[in-house]
């Protein structure tokens, strides 16, 4: 597992104004950290050390040290805001995480055997990813980086749910602890526009007319 760091300083202005100056003249992003038993503290830190961590997948769904003027705290990225035109970062929460605490975040979803699934080596299919990332709920410690979805048993026309997958230790689904009614689709094996009807179909020819 990749660890990651990041450096950070309290911010005490606050506003749109004050956000925008940050961004333009330090080139420095506003965040806020909450949760936990602290009152939430508004902080800032260096956008390109950010921009970099977000291009590790893993960075949305690992604990992060994140330390505030030299004081470490253990948090989890929960939101991100980007510029709508431009590659740039708006802003940043995070998430305080205690050892103790169950945490609910959202993770991606690794998808293997794709290719040698039953429906398409077998049925001629093609995969649709339907979900793919799933809320879960766990503790810190058992955080996984992402969940592998093995579809190498299903068949065409068969539709994979969340009950289905097989879950790390220590970790839930946030959907099923709500009933079985919440248990989504994740994946299905589907036959190709255009594909060829099939022989019953190729069979049927419309009657000459009579003239």
């Amino acid at each position: 597992m990749v660890d990651f760091a990041l450096n950070a300083k309290a911010r005490e202005d606050k506003g749109k104004g004050a956000s925008r100056r940050l961004r333009r003249l330090a080139n420095e992003i506003p965040a806020i950290i909450y949760g936990g038993k602290a009152e939430p503290e508004n902080i800032s830190l260096v956008h390109d050390d950010v921009h970099h961590a977000l291009e590790n997948e893993a960075f949305y769904s690992h604990i992060i040290k994140l330390s505030v003027d030299g004081k470490a705290q253990d948090v989890i990225l929960k939101d991100v805001q980007r510029h709508p035109a431009k590659p740039k970062i708006l802003h940043l929460d995070f998430l305080r995480v205690d050892k103790d605490q169950k945490l609910s975040t959202k993770v991606p979803l690794h998808f293997i055997n794709e290719e040698v699934a039953k429906g398409v080596k077998q049925g001629g299919g093609i995969v649709s990813h339907l979900l793919t990332e799933l809320d879960i709920q766990c503790l810190p410690k058992d955080l996984p980086e992402f969940i592998e979805v093995d579809l190498a048993n299903l068949d065409l026309g068969e539709i994979l749910h969340i009950s289905d997958i097989n879950m790390p230790k220590g970790v839930e689904s946030v959907a099923l602890t709500h009933g079985a009614d919440h248990d989504l689709p994740v994946a299905t094996v589907i036959k190709p526009r255009g594909a060829v009807e099939t022989e019953e179909d190729e069979g049927e020819e419309s009657e000459p007319e009579e003239g």
